[in-house]
């Protein structure tokens, strides 16, 4: 039996976690077997908690498929499909990954074993790829230009944070880095699954890529180079390196790419709802991405939060399994030692109150 493989792309907090709960939720309803690969550049896996314990899944943490994790991805998809025997599998690559390189990885495995490259689906946050574009410059911004190159579906999700006028230029935006994918405008990635289910032959960017199972390495790598991607980046923007903090339970960031960096805060008691909501809203502009599972004392409850581009969002959740407190907060450069600060201020006034 031939695997079909879909791989999740998209910058960080675009929705690629929401889109896949309602992939897996329309195959379950069909009988269908799914299997995941999550891959995070934080040591904690938070989107994997929430997607239940019938769905098999593997971990790629601390690191990038497209880089320090891409050995590992092979022997996941193999162990899954010998161990699972899934109808399906889809690989949610983290939101730094550049996935010319996944497109690469995935299609090397697929010459020893039987899977079928089915679709690379791109998850754009329409705001903040405006607020990029107006930019015009960094890396995250170069970064988003290659997920949108090399999709084979577009998805321009988050639709309802924009005016029309902008939301159409963002799409004539996505358009002009990629002609050939369909492109579709969504909110919470609600999308009729047909629309993303059929095979595409747009898997690339600025021409039309082969079908995955008619490529071979050497040829991906031939077309590939076609784009304006420095491909030794490995050498200049990863550093894979981190150092342990005195403080046991606070990690020191993994800069899984030189622009990125990720800390990771886990919590010994409960805390204020309101204080935290107030820290969350202050957080610098240079922290785009958080997330965490937390219990609140004011409110007796545990809490999936997320946190993306200055909107927070908080849901009510009760875990199937043991978890910890824990926060991580990604971003570009950012005071890490300031946020650990505000974090166990906030933990000593409840120990205190």
């Amino acid at each position: 039996m031939t695997v079909p493989i879909y791989i999740l792309s998209g910058f960080l907090g675009s929705g690629k976690t929401t889109l896949l709960q309602h992939m897996l939720e329309n195959w379950k309803a069909e009988g269908k077997t799914p299997a995941v690969v999550m891959n995070e550049i934080g040591d904690v896996n938070l989107d994997g908690m929430m997607l239940g314990e019938d769905v098999a899944m593997a971990e790629l943490l601390s690191g990038c498929i497209c880089c320090s994790n891409r050995a590992d991805l092979g022997t996941e998809l193999y162990n899954l499909i010998q161990t699972g025997e899934p109808d399906v599998i889809v690989i949610e690559a983290s939101g730094v990954a550049n996935p010319i390189e996944i497109l690469d990885a995935v299609t090397e495995i697929s010459l020893y074993h039987r899977m079928e490259l089915r679709n690379l689906i791109t998850v754009v946050d329409a705001a903040h790829l405006w607020e990029l574009y107006e930019q015009q410059q960094g890396k995250t911004y170069r970064l988003m230009q290659e997920q949108i190159r090399a999709a084979s579906v577009l998805m321009i999700n988050k639709s309802d944070l924009l005016d029309a006028d902008r939301l159409e230029q963002v799409q004539q935006i996505a358009r002009g880095w990629n002609p050939y994918a369909p492109m579709h405008v969504t909110v919470r990635c609600e999308l009729d699954r047909d629309l993303y289910e059929q095979a595409s032959h747009a898997l690339a960017g600025e021409h039309q890529a082969p079908n995955a199972d008619q490529l071979t390495t050497d040829e991906y790598n031939h077309h590939s180079a076609n784009h304006d991607h420095d491909h030794n980046h490995h050498s200049d923007d990863h550093d894979h390196s981190h150092s342990h903090d005195e403080h046991e339970r606070v990690h020191a960031p993994h800069h899984s790419h030189e622009h990125v960096m990720v800390y990771t805060h886990y919590f010994e008691q409960p805390i204020n709802s309101e204080a935290f909501e107030a820290l969350i809203a202050g957080l610098p502009a240079e922290i785009y991405r958080a997330k965490g599972i937390l219990t609140f004392n004011d409110t007796n409850s545990r809490f999936l939060f997320q946190y993306a581009y200055r909107q927070s969002d908080f849901m009510k959740i009760t875990p199937q399994k043991p978890v910890p407190d824990v926060a991580v907060f990604i971003g570009e450069h950012f005071d890490k030692r300031h946020i650990q600060e505000l974090l166990l201020t906030l933990e000593r006034q409840e120990s205190e109150a």
